[in-house]
């Protein structure tokens, strides 16, 4: 009779949940819209497909097949180029590839996405100290310089030299990441503004660096570091499967990392801090807080996580130099990945295995599908997420009990 019970309750439940403008429901949807907005876009841009939908009315068959064709092989391609090529299993299976081609997809992807995990955890530690650290970039540059200056310039073996390398990385990032909290904390001076500007101070000494003696490569004439000696490397993560797999063991860093976070956020004394100035930073004033002290350590341990992501991409990919195109721009995708993950750790490290995937699969989709087609899903993505009424009011969804969900800095 129980059971019975349970299930009549369940369907309903279930419909609810489905129609209800909830934080899981609005980034589902916001996926969905955003490939459905990529379909029309991929329709559009293809001259051939666009043409039968001049004479839509006299032949509906031709267009829609074709728009159908173009959409599928499309999407097909990103999925073949980001988890599995079903063709290049087939020919394992028949001896004609090599384990490596197979498992290329996923390892480029899980490359992408593993400085993410980084700069979306920093980026979503400081959301949930109610802080927009937009600085992230300029951290995990920092990050990468020190890990790589003590990559090349120590000589120590590598049970030793690889987690100090790693630890400079944090290290650097973290202090660089302190210094807009500490800003905010003594000054008032908001932390989006201080940071851009740091960001911009980042790229600037990062080029200046490189082209010291100290630090620029004795063999090369551009503008590019020495190499991290051997023992400061990370380890390819599936190595064992072949040559060409590049992804290393900073994913398994990212997720341990990750993990953490959550367990700071949620049984932490430090975490509970963090949460109570993110909600109502006057009231945990009020409860004998100290908000100066948690905007500064938030942001410095926020700055910790982007500069160990930098450790992680200097250290971990070939050729294992630094030149100033190296850090590309994880930083400011990091804030996208924390904005679609809300700002938790299990959905950051969700939202950069997509974003992942995306990259690594729209290039496969190449040359028929622009790159671009991935900066745009994520920009499409990022904009329903933000704005979960949009979402509401294009699919009719109900409000929930608590009221839309949003992620905010309360420092405006």
């Amino acid at each position: 009779m129980n059971t019975k019970s349970t299930r009549k309750r369940f369907g309903p439940t279930f419909v609810r949940y489905l129609t209800e403008a909830n934080s899981v429901m609005v980034t589902v949807y916001s996926l969905l819209l955003a490939f459905a907005i990529g379909a029309v876009l991929i329709v559009v841009s293809d001259p051939g497909v666009r043409g039968t939908w001049n004479y839509l009315f006299a032949r509906p068959g031709d267009a829609l097949s074709a728009s159908w064709y173009a959409v599928s092989t499309a999407y097909l391609d990103l999925f073949e180029g980001s988890i599995l090529d079903v063709g290049r299993l087939q020919q394992f299976f028949a001896g004609d590839a090599t384990l490596a081609q197979v498992l290329r997809p996923i390892s480029e992807t899980l490359t992408y996405a593993t400085p993410l995990i980084f700069t979306g955890l920093a980026v979503g530690l400081a959301f949930r100290a109610g802080l927009f650290n937009i600085g992230a970039q300029g951290q995990f540059v920092f990050g990468m310089l020190g890990a790589v200056i003590v990559g090349f310039a120590v000589d120590l073996p590598f049970v030793l030299h690889l987690p100090l390398a790693l630890l400079a990385g944090a290290v650097a990032g973290g202090l660089f990441g302190a210094i807009p909290g500490y800003l905010k904390a003594r000054t008032g001076a908001h932390e989006v503004i201080s940071s851009i500007m740091l960001n911009n101070i980042a790229a600037y000494f990062l080029m200046w660096a490189l082209g010291t003696t100290f630090i620029h490569s004795v063999t090369s004439m551009e503008l590019v570091s020495k190499p991290v000696d051997e023992s400061a490397r990370l380890p390819q993560l599936l190595g064992w499967a072949g040559s060409g797999l590049r992804v290393s063991v900073g994913l398994l860093i990212g997720l341990v990392l990750a993990a953490a976070t959550w367990w700071l956020l949620s049984k932490s004394t430090f975490g509970f801090r963090i949460r109570a100035v993110g909600a109502n930073d006057q009231a945990a004033q009020t409860a004998g807080m100290n908000i100066g002290r948690t905007f500064t350590t938030t942001m410095g341990v926020a700055g910790a996580f982007a500069g160990l992501g930098g450790a992680v991409l200097a250290l971990g990919l070939s050729p294992y130099t630094l030149n100033p195109g190296t850090a590309v721009e994880y930083g400011f995708d990091g804030i996208t990945v924390a904005l679609l993950g809300r700002a938790h750790p299990g959905g950051i490290v969700a939202a950069a295995l997509l974003f992942g995937a995306m990259k690594s699969g729209t290039l496969h989709m190449q040359p028929a599908i622009p790159v671009e087609m991935s900066t745009l899903l994520q920009a499409v993505i990022v904009l329903f997420v933000a704005a979960p009424a949009l979402v509401k009011t294009l699919l009719h969804l109900r409000t929930p009990r608590g009221g839309l969900n949003t992620l905010e800095a309360r420092g405006w």
